[in-house]
C-alpha cells in the first residue's frame, strides 16, 4: 500500500503518525499506551481494564461522562479497550472537531489525577465487576479468555492471569493504587498518537504540540516481567460442565511473536484452518462431516514472548465432547501430516490480505493499525508493508511451520460440555 505517513515525536516522548486523507470529511484520532493485563502488579489483576473505564469518568477540565457527551454532541464516535499488552482510547469525528478529540486525549493524559475520587473508583469498581458477571461469569463459554491463557502460559507469567480481574483484586485496589498505576505508565513517553483523515499535517501538527507538548515525560515505558518460556509447551487439557447447549473446543499453540516472519505465517495459517467458509476446517467439519457448526481460527497478536494461535470449534448439539476432541484432532493431524494443496494457501493468503486491507478502508482501522504497528514494532510503515508480507507466505513455509508448531504434544485444549454430559476421558 502506498499512502504517505508523517511521523515525529514531541520532546516528552511521545510518537505521533499523521496520514492526511482527503476522501472523507473526517478524521479518527487513535491513542495507544502500552500498558495492558501483563503489566498489572501480583495481587491487583483487573487494574489496565479498570483504567480503562476510569479515563472516561473526568479529568481536570473534563466532567465524568462528559467526554462521551462532547464527542456524541459533534457527530463523533468514540471508545476504549483493553488487551494483554496495551490499552487503546479512539475517536472518529467531523474534520472540523480535531481539536476537540485532541484536547480531551491531552487532558485525561495530563491531568487525570486531579479529578480522581474515591467515589469514582468504587463506581467504576462496580461497573467492571457487573462486566465480568455478564460477559463471563454469566455468559455461555464466557470464561473461555480467562482459562485458555492460564493453560497455554505457566502461573506467574504475565500473560497468565485473568484480563477482567478478580473480584478480590478488584476490591483489594485502593485510590493511591490507581493514581501510582496511571502515573508509572499513562504517561507520553508510553503511548503513540495516531490522526488519519481530513487534515492538514502542519496545522495538525502544530495541535499535538500545543495540547500535548506540555505534558511532562514520565519515568520511561515499563519493561514487563521475565516472559521466557520453554520451548516446548508441553500438552493440557480442562474440561468444564456448564450450562451450554453443545460442546465447544478450544485448541492452542504457542506460536512465534506477532511482526516476526513466523508470526506472518501464523495469521496466515489461522487463515488456512478456520477463516471463512471455505476454509479448510470448515469444509472438513461442517460442510462434509457435519459434526460442527461454527469454526474460527486467529491468533492473538501478542510481539513479545510467544504469540497464541486458536482453533474454535462448536460442536452440533447432538455431538458429545470426546467425539468432537476425536475429529478436531483427527483433521488437525490431516492438515498437519499430509499438506495442504497451493490454491488453499492461495486461499488463506488472500483472505488474511483481504481481512487487514479492508480494515485498513476505514480512517479508524487505518488509524488502529498505524498505532499497533508503531507500538509493537516501532515503524506505523510496517503496517503498510504488511499485505506484501502475508503474500510473501508460500505452501511450503506453510507446510513447515505447521510441522513445527502444530503437533499435539505441544497443545492445550479447553473443552466445554452440557452439565448433563459426561466429562470424556483424556486420551
Amino acid at each position: 500500500m502506498n499512502q504517505p505517513l508523517i511521523t515525529f515525536r514531541l520532546e516528552n516522548g511521545l510518537r505521533v503518525t499523521l496520514a492526511p486523507d482527503r476522501t472523507v470529511p473526517a478524521v479518527s484520532v487513535n491513542l495507544w499506551y502500552r500498558v495492558g493485563s501483563a503489566h498489572e502488579p501480583q495481587g491487583r489483576t483487573g487494574f489496565a481494564h479498570l483504567f480503562e473505564h476510569m479515563l472516561f469518568q473526568g479529568s481536570e477540565n473534563v466532567g465524568a461522562n462528559e467526554h462521551f457527551e462532547l464527542i456524541q454532541r459533534a457527530g463523533g464516535t468514540l471508545n476504549g479497550s483493553t488487551w494483554l499488552d496495551r490499552t487503546n482510547y479512539y475517536e472518529t469525528v467531523p474534520a472540523n472537531y480535531l481539536e476537540l478529540a485532541l484536547w480531551l486525549e491531552a487532558d485525561r493524559m495530563g491531568r487525570l489525577l486531579p479529578a480522581m475520587t474515591q467515589e469514582k473508583l468504587d463506581t467504576q469498581r462496580d461497573v467492571v465487576k457487573n462486566e465480568r458477571r455478564w460477559s463471563m461469569d454469566n455468559q455461555p463459554y464466557g470464561s473461555w479468555w480467562e482459562r485458555l491463557p492460564a493453560l497455554a502460559y505457566p502461573p506467574g507469567h504475565p500473560f497468565h492471569h485473568s484480563l477482567i480481574g478478580s473480584f478480590e483484586d478488584l476490591d483489594a485496589a485502593t485510590l493511591d493504587d490507581v493514581r501510582a498505576f496511571f502515573a508509572l505508565h499513562y504517561t507520553p513517553e508510553n503511548a503513540v498518537l495516531s490522526i488519519v483523515g481530513d487534515i492538514e499535517p502542519n496545522e495538525t501538527r502544530a495541535l499535538v504540540e500545543r495540547h500535548f507538548g506540555g505534558i511532562p515525560r514520565g519515568s520511561g515505558p515499563q519493561p514487563l516481567p521475565p516472559m521466557d518460556l520453554p520451548a516446548n509447551l508441553g500438552a493440557a487439557r480442562e474440561v468444564v460442565s456448564d450450562d451450554v447447549a453443545a460442546c465447544r473446543l478450544f485448541v492452542a499453540y504457542r506460536v512465534p511473536p506477532f511482526g516476526t516472519d513466523e508470526g506472518v505465517t501464523a495469521a496466515v495459517c489461522a487463515s488456512l484452518l478456520g477463516s471463512r467458509r471455505g476454509s479448510t476446517l470448515h469444509q472438513k467439519l461442517v460442510r462434509d462431516r457435519k459434526i460442527a457448526t461454527e469454526v474460527s481460527s486467529f491468533t492473538f497478536d501478542l510481539p513479545v514472548a510467544a504469540d497464541l494461535l486458536v482453533v474454535d470449534v462448536t460442536a452440533h448439539p447432538a455431538i458429545a465432547g470426546e467425539s468432537l476432541e476425536t475429529a478436531v484432532a483427527a483433521e488437525l493431524n490431516s492438515v498437519i501430516e499430509g499438506g495442504v494443496e497451493s490454491i488453499a494457501v492461495e486461499r488463506a493468503v488472500a483472505v488474511a490480505e483481504n481481512e487487514f486491507v479492508v480494515a485498513l478502508e476505514s480512517s479508524e482501522g487505518r488509524a488502529d493499525a498505524l498505532s499497533k504497528f508503531t507500538t509493537y514494532l516501532g515503524d506505523p510503515h510496517l503496517a503498510l508493508d504488511y499485505p506484501a508480507r502475508l503474500q510473501s507466505v508460500t505452501r511450503e513455509r506453510l507446510e513447515a511451520f505447521m510441522r513445527r508448531y502444530l503437533q499435539s504434544r505441544d497443545q492445550v485444549s479447553l473443552l466445554y460440555i452440557p452439565r448433563d454430559q459426561d466429562a470424556p476421558v483424556a486420551t
